[in-house]
């Protein structure tokens, strides 16, 4: 009868372990074939934001908008020059790529399919707001299998951390939006569709129902939307302050700062060992945040064009977007966690490198718009 109990006992428990590793091939099988797809089509970078339209023309800006500028920036204020041609442009942050299947880490994707085509006429924030908007409908409504941190089988930890990046880019720029960019200062009222967007984007993103955060983070979305239609429209405002940028960049230095931390710790808080788990978790969620904030960044070169140029921050800025472009094109195949004097990649530091530059660079901006 032992002998019996133990043969049942091992058939099961080697059944057991047999379909968890024929689960695991699978999965890995699925996020080969498409990171091979992928890489065949050349380096690409998830969230592009080829929102900024043509360059700007060397004409003056809109007499609205001059007015606009001259009554609410005050000592901000300066007259309508011609940008900067040299260091304005940034190298494009996506290429087009279609057909996206499950993936067992975020390659560079789709987002070159978003072309918003914005004239020198347009009102100001437009641009913006379009690249707020587009990494998380992206990651919401364009990536095979939708939103993933909340999924009860999981699969795909390394897209599930890229895209609590993009998240986290996303609540500070609406916060900040919200509170600052949007208003004259500390006594005007809030916008109310930006209000609503800022209270959507805080849902946690792990929560399965009641609320789920795909339906709130869109309905964020349509209140982004719905400003940006008002703001095309002259009904809402946008102010292109140095003192409202500040802000922006100031949580945007904070939150790289985190992002830095975490890729060069050798220890976690309680003295244990960052494990091979939580470095990749770290890398993935460094590079949703680099994604998706050089899509910002771009889009402040444009609309910030007037106060970057008087303020001799246009070329500072280049750096920081150019330095999270490098973050993003770092796509191995597997995270390796090996010694700083090893012949093998330690990847946590190789993404550590560009984020610490685009970290400096920012403080530097913030420093140049504050004098």
């Amino acid at each position: 009868m032992e002998k019996f109990k133990s043969f049942v006992t091992k058939r099961v428990i080697g059944g057991v372990l047999l379909t968890v590793f024929a689960l695991w091939v699978f999965g890995t099988a699925i996020g080969f074939f498409n990171s091979t797809v992928t890489t065949s089509q050349g380096v690409k970078t998830p969230h592009a934001n080829n929102i900024t339209g043509p360059p700007k023309c060397d004409v003056a800006i809109n007499p609205i908008e001059s007015a606009k500028i001259e009554k609410k920036t005050g000592a901000d204020h300066v007259k309508p020059v011609k940008p900067a041609s040299q260091h304005t442009t940034a190298q494009p942050a996506h290429q087009v790529h279609q057909g996206e299947t499950v993936e067992s880490k975020p390659s560079a994707a789709t987002h070159d399919q978003f072309k918003a085509k914005i004239s020198r006429h347009e009102p100001s924030g437009v641009a913006f707001v379009n690249a707020v908007i587009k990494p998380l409908d992206y990651e919401l409504g364009e990536r095979f299998w939708g939103w993933r941190p909340n999924d009860i089988l999981n699969f795909t930890d390394n897209i599930n951390n890229f895209q609590l990046g993009v998240l986290e880019v996303t609540r500070r720029t609406a916060v900040m939006l919200a509170e600052r960019i949007s208003r004259t200062g500390s006594t005007a009222a809030f916008d109310k569709n930006l209000e609503r967007a800022m209270n959507w984007f805080m849902i946690k993103a792990d929560k399965y129902w009641f609320p789920s955060p795909e339906s709130k983070y869109n309905a964020g979305l349509k209140e982004l939307r719905a400003y940006k239609g008002r703001l095309e429209k002259g009904r809402a405002s946008f102010y292109i302050r140095s003192d409202n940028l500040i802000p922006l960049l100031a949580a945007y230095e904070d939150l790289l700062g985190s992002c830095d931390e975490n890729l060069a710790k050798t220890v976690e808080e309680g003295g244990v060992p960052v494990s091979f788990f939580a470095a990749d978790d770290y890398f993935y969620y460094t590079k949703g945040v680099a994604s998706a904030m050089v899509t910002v960044l771009e889009a402040i070169q444009e609309d910030f064009s007037i106060i970057l140029e008087t303020r001799h921050g246009t070329e500072i800025l280049h750096h920081a977007i150019e330095s999270c472009h490098h973050a993003i094109k770092i796509e191995p195949w597997l995270i390796t966690e090996s010694s700083l004097s090893g012949i093998f990649a330690n990847h946590r530091a190789n993404m550590a490198a560009p984020i610490s530059h685009a970290r400096f660079y920012i403080g530097v901006l913030i420093k140049t718009l504050s004098t």
